[in-house]
């Protein structure tokens, strides 16, 4: 601090002494409205920075940006559209001196609570004297959230579910509001009320192959309001099977093509719905199946990925472990992703429930009476994220795996806490690093939990799927994960006993640091969980075994480095 002193030396006639005075003028001085010296506002708003100053008369202020002049004020209005930290100086300068201080503002985003709802855009058909319950989704932010339900423009619920009881017919518009101090957002459905719910079915196949003496699953994949139709498949005019069991266990031997009709009645009032499919089934004898052999140039390793469909997931279209790079955003890109991360032995994610990967081999691997391939995973002691394997024969021998798939018999196989034709669909959020909302066939909801202290990806949606929602079908284990600690940190993925990929095993995986586990093609099962029976295989499908999530490790998914003949390798 500078001073100036002056020396006045005043002598009295009346007086015999001197009187010395010394006056002292100081320089200015800074004192913040903030003693941290850090500031924050939104994007696009502006703050107001308000120094105390002392010893201010008539004194010049500055305010720069790398020695960029911004003001000349005593107050600082400040606004970026930019973020970032911003460091600014502060000049206060008078005739005896002057002081200069840093400050730093952050500019962040601002936090408005979008929101997500599933099946939104679709809207719901209800018959009277039925209910469902509707649950948002707000994208997590820091500020006071208030929620607000509103049907018919009257508010009805103030927290995140609200169950809407159809008690009168009509159409009703019901309104999901979230709002913060830095904005709302909002989203609307329509729901219809009508006397009978109307009834649909979805075939995800229309076009099957079978080879005789074997069984497949033939008909519907989902159903709405068919729970007490009568289901007639027809052969020509011959009944093949009637009655409430909605698909067909289809066990033709005439080898030749086959035109199936399926007619589903439902009886609703005095009302009669009728809906009608027609499926076709080309039955081949085995020895029209398409067998490569080994040659001398034969690899053990896996030469192609022919899918790649994860559930959403904590590393999928993720930048840093995850390895992708962004430009993930058609199922061939994604495909390029998979079979790059495979080839330098890095594992790939297939997120949660249902997320597969489908590999081939540049040959048919042989059922050799014990365990014919393996599949490389990243399991340990107390961390197994259990994947069901599937395999398939080249049946109509195009090379490309769209014949009938049979699982591998596992552990769990037969288990009344296993699930056979288990679906869950899963949504896309509305805003970026929100959770994903997911509903499954057995009635249930929830979420794939967005992890921002671990990742930063916009979305665990996978960036190729150009739908809102995709269903993923599969056989359901019972998820064995548990907290150990009691307080949430400590979670423990038990491992299963035998049949499973990324499973720590010690009944199949690999003597080579138990990351592999081995498969038997004798263990393949049809859809009445019976053996078929498989000379060889040419494709194989992984596909996560469990729906479930273990706090802040995230949700429960499989992940594969690798797949090989194991007749070729015998480690």
């Amino acid at each position: 601090m500078k001073k100036l002193f002056f020396l006045i030396a005043t002598t009295f006639a009346l007086c015999s002494c001197n009187i010395d005075e010394e006056f002292t003028i100081e320089s200015p001085k800074i004192i913040l409205d903030n003693e941290s010296g850090i500031y924050s506002t939104k994007v696009g708003s502006s703050i107001t920075i308000s120094p105390r100053y002392e010893n201010a008369e008539n004194a010049i202020f500055t305010w720069s940006i790398n020695d960029s002049v911004i003001a000349t004020t005593p107050t600082l209005q400040f606004c970026s559209n930019a973020l970032g930290e911003f460091y600014i100086s502060i000049q206060v300068e008078t005739e005896v001196g002057e002081e200069k201080r840093e400050i730093r503002v952050d500019v962040v985003e601002v936090e408005i609570p979008i929101v997500s709802l599933a099946n939104a855009e679709k809207g719901f058909v209800l018959a009277l004297n039925t209910e469902i319950k509707f649950t948002a989704l707000v994208r997590e932010t820091s500020l006071p959230t208030t929620y607000s339900w509103q049907l018919n423009g009257e508010v009805v619920s103030n927290s995140l579910s609200y169950t809407f009881l159809a008690k009168e017919l009509g159409d009703y518009t019901l309104v999901f509001e979230a709002k913060n101090e830095d904005g709302a957002d909002k989203i609307e459905t329509k729901i219809e009320v009508v006397e009978f719910a109307p009834a649909s079915w979805y075939f995800e196949k229309t076009d099957y192959q079978l080879v005789a003496g074997r069984i497949i699953e033939v008909g519907p994949t989902e159903t709405q309001n068919l729970e007490n139709a009568n289901f007639c498949y027809k052969i020509g005019e011959n009944i093949v099977q009637e009655g409430t069991q909605q698909t067909w266990m289809c066990n033709l031997t005439q080898v030749g093509k086959h035109e199936v009709t399926v007619t589903a009645k439902v009886v609703q009032g005095d009302k009669i719905e009728t809906l009608t499919q027609a499926i076709n089934v080309n039955v081949i004898s085995s020895n029209e199946l398409h067998y490569r052999a080994k040659t001398e140039n034969s690899s053990a390793d896996w030469n192609k990925v022919y899918e790649y469909t994860p559930a959403p997931g904590q590393f999928i279209n993720e930048l840093k472990t995850g390895g992708f790079d962004g430009n993930q955003t058609t199922p061939q890109a994604a495909i390029a992703y998979a079979e790059a991360r495979l080839s330098s032995n890095n594992w790939v994610s297939l997120g949660g429930f249902g997320g597969y990967i489908v590999v081939g081999f540049d040959h048919s691997i042989d059922n050799t009476g014990g365990y014919d391939f393996g599949v490389l995973g990243n399991s340990f002691s107390g961390s197994s994220e259990p994947g069901i394997v599937w395999v398939m024969q080249d049946e109509n021998g195009d090379g490309l795996p769209n014949d009938n798939w049979y699982e591998l018999r596992g552990s769990e196989t037969g288990k009344e806490s296993t699930i056979q034709n288990y679906a869950v669909t899963y949504y896309r959020p509305n805003g970026e690093q929100m959770s994903v909302q997911w509903t499954d066939n057995q009635g249930n909801s929830g979420e794939i939990d967005y992890l921002k202290t671990f990742h930063n990806q916009d979305f665990y949606y996978p960036n190729w799927i150009n739908k809102n929602s995709y269903t993923l079908r599969g056989t359901r284990l019972e998820a064995r994960n548990y907290d150990k600690s009691g307080n949430g940190s400590n979670w423990i993925l038990p491992e299963y006993e035998w049949g499973y990929a990324d499973n720590f095993s010690s009944t199949d995986c690999t003597l080579t640091n138990n990351k592999a586990n081995r498969f038997d093609i004798a263990n393949a099962i049809d859809a009445n969980g019976n053996s078929v029976e498989l000379d060889f295989i040419d494709f194989v499908k992984v596909q996560t075994a469990v729906n479930t999530k273990s706090g802040w490790l995230g949700e429960v998914s499989t992940e594969v480095l690798g797949f090989f003949d194991y007749s070729m390798t015998k480690e």
